[in-house]
Formats: structure tokens, C-alpha cells, sequence
């Protein structure tokens, strides 16, 4: 059953996001929005995507929209850099996209970040469509107007806010996605629970056996659900100046572990190691009990991530994590738990206290 969720900046409308079981009304959906067959579309996308996807979605739309481009670069985190950017922009700028025409992102997050990055800053900005194809993706990246590039091994450091005009899902692409990458898209999904609501947090636990099977109507639902958490965090604080910056909730420390490993590790699978720690200076610091926080591992481990990680070295995890953007001056900006549910913002953890939750999760007492 189509499912459609209105993304609004407080008081106007932004755009939409469309959960469908197939491409086949994407046509339909650009034209909704004013773009004709005299406009140039740019499908942007990796090597992965373009060998399963490309191909169908530029026969469908072909006949509405006959100047139509694709432009793929090599699958992986190592190509979400200003130097991939830079070859989207020669292709536009060799086929004179001008700001009337428009940018398809078809593809997980690297594809979806990269090419609102390349939108937003082409020409001072054009249009630009998410098609997310990753779990990851459709409940987290494609969502909020968070655009941006890695530099020098730094995650996202260089970027923009830049919304898109559409957001447009299909489904039945997760039955494509290998089983690791699903887990991945969990940890994002997970979180939203931890940090927003408490009983989406128990509906997922109870739902585990449905959702790793890729049950439609489950799926549908947790993805529904997913999304319109993210949208009212975003809604209300669309440049994290505040609340937006719950969505960070292992992410600190996720982020450190994610860099170091050369992002060999998923993102997911980093933000689980990460939410493990946050829980577990939320249960130091007395917030949560130990009960609350074996659950959590518990919910992570149910759908195939890591609560635990061998081969850091705290004290280098440590060091990353202040290289990362939500440092506030010397401090972290912390997320961490005041129950399972609610979130909070926390600037006062000691490096003493962040290496503990560190060497929680790298099996490790002393380091």
C-alpha cells in the first residue's frame, strides 16, 4: 500500500516522501512537480545500483523525460570525495544542465550525500531527487537535507543543507540488498526508538523475526515509522542547533571506530558499537539500568550487529573522536540515554569517562 509523509520546514511544505513497492509512478511523481520532457534529468549513481537499477529507471522514465543522463562512479565510501564531485560536475557542465533541469540520486548514502552535495553547489544550486536504494538510507540519509563529502578521511566534514525536491522510495529494492547492508540500515533504525520512543523501540524487538525475513507489510511499517520520526526531529530543528542532534546518538564514538577502520566497518554496524557505549555511560551515570542496557545489546545482536569489537586501541578512539564536527570548542557533544525513549544532550563527560565507554565496546580494561 503506497504510504506518502509531507516533509514541511515548520509552516510550509518541502516536499514528500513516497514509499512504493516499485519505480513505475516515478514519472508520475516528477511531473507532479512541474518538470516537462524540455527539462534534463541526471541520474547519479554507483557502479552497484547502476548493474541492477539504471537501466529500469531510465526506461521509465525515457519516454517522459527523453534528455536523460546517467552518470556512475565506482561503488564505495573511498569515492565520496570533492574529486568524484568534480566529474559529476564536468558532466553536467558538458551537457549544459542549466537550474531548470534536475539530479536523480539513485543509490545508498554515498550516492544520495554526494549528489545533493553536487546540487546544492552546482550553479549555485539545482534541483535534485532522492531515490534511496539501502535501508540506511531510506530511514536516515535521504531524509533532513544533510549533503556533504568525506575529506581526508574525516566523515561529511565538507557539505551543505540542502533539501531535495522529492524523496521517492521503492521497497521492493531491500529484497536485493545483501544481509549485512540491511543489519547496517537496523542500527539507524534502532536508535530511533532509543532516542524518540519507547514503545517503536519494543514493537521492533517484537517484530524481529518479521522484519530480517523482509515481511512486506512489517517493513512498510517500520520504515513509515522510521522516517516520521526523523521527519518531526528535522522539522523542528532543520540545522541542528539543538534537537536535531539527538539523531547523533552513537554516532560520536560510531564515527571514531567507522574512520578507523578505514570504513571497512558499515556505518551501521559503527553506530551500534557506538550506541552500546553511549548506553553504557547512560548506565554509569545512573540513567538507565543494567537490565535496560544487556536489552539493548540484546536488539542488536538480534538483527546481526556488533556489541563489541576486537583490534582499537581506545586511546586512538578516543583521539578521533575529537576530530569530530559536533565538537563543541574542547567539548563532546554527547547523546546519551535518560531512559529508553529519551535522549538528551550532555557536554560534561571527561575523556576518563569516554574511554571507559570506549573500552567497553573494544574489549579492552586498561588502554
Amino acid at each position: 500500500m503506497a504510504k506518502s509523509i509531507p516533509v514541511t520546514d515548520g509552516k510550509n511544505l518541502i516536499y514528500h516522501i513516497e514509499l512504493r513497492q516499485d519505480f513505475t509512478e516515478l514519472a508520475d511523481e516528477l511531473k507532479k512537480l512541474g518538470y516537462t520532457a524540455e527539462g534534463k534529468l541526471c541520474i547519479v549513481t554507483d557502479s552497484e545500483v547502476a548493474a541492477l537499477y539504471a537501466d529500469e529507471v531510465r526506461e521509465l522514465l525515457a519516454p517522459f523525460f527523453p534528455q536523460l543522463f546517467i552518470h556512475i562512479f565506482p561503488a564505495g565510501e573511498s569515492s565520496k570525495n570533492v574529486e568524484t564531485v568534480n566529474k559529476l560536475y564536468e558532466t553536467l557542465i558538458q551537457n549544459h544542465f542549466d537550474r531548470n533541469d534536475i539530479l536523480l540520486a539513485l543509490g545508498g548514502g554515498v550516492v544520495g550525500d554526494l549528489t545533493g552535495f553536487a546540487a546544492a553547489t552546482y550553479l549555485r544550486g539545482i534541483d535534485f531527487v532522492q531515490i534511496p536504494t539501502t535501508l540506511l538510507s531510506q530511514v536516515d540519509s535521504s531524509i533532513g537535507g544533510k549533503t556533504g563529502v568525506d575529506f581526508m578521511q574525516y566523515k561529511n566534514m565538507v557539505g551543505a543543507f540542502y533539501q531535495p525536491r522529492l524523496v521517492y522510495m521503492n521497497l521492493s529494492v531491500l529484497k536485493t540488498l545483501p544481509k549485512r547492508q540491511f543489519s547496517s540500515g537496523m542500527g539507524e533504525i534502532l536508535k530511533h526508538g532509543l532516542i524518540k520512543d519507547a514503545s517503536y523501540f519494543s514493537w521492533i524487538k517484537a517484530n524481529a523475526k518479521q522484519l530480517t525475513a523482509l515481511a512486506a507489510e512489517q517493513v512498510e511499517d517500520m520504515i513509515f515509522r522510521s522516517c516520521n520520526i526523523k521527519r518531526e526531529v528535522v522539522e523542528r530543528d532543520p540545522k541542528e542547533l539543538g534537537e536535531r542532534a539527538l539523531l547523533n546518538f552513537g554516532h560520536t564514538i560510531g564515527h571514531a571506530i567507522e574512520k578507523l577502520s578505514g570504513f571497512q566497518l558499515y556505518h551501521g554496524e559503527c553506530v551500534s558499537l557506538g550506541i552500546v557505549a553511549a548506553s553504557y555511560l547512560s548506565y554509569r551515570l545512573g540513567n538507565i539500568s543494567e537490565a535496560d542496557l544487556e536489552q539493548i545489546k540484546k536488539s542488536l545482536r538480534d538483527f546481526g550487529l556488533p556489541v563489541e569489537v576486537n583490534g582499537y586501541e581506545p586511546k586512538e578512539v578516543l583521539a578521533a573522536t575529537k576530530s569530530d564536527k559536533k565538537m563543541v570548542g574542547s567539548k563532546v557533544k554527547f547523546i546519551l540515554l535518560q531512559e529508553i525513549g529519551n535522549a538528551y544532550i550532555y557536554r560534561d563527560l571527561t575523556d576518563e569517562q569516554i574511554l571507559e565507554g570506549i573500552r567497553y565496546v573494544c574489549r579492552q580494561t586498561q588502554g
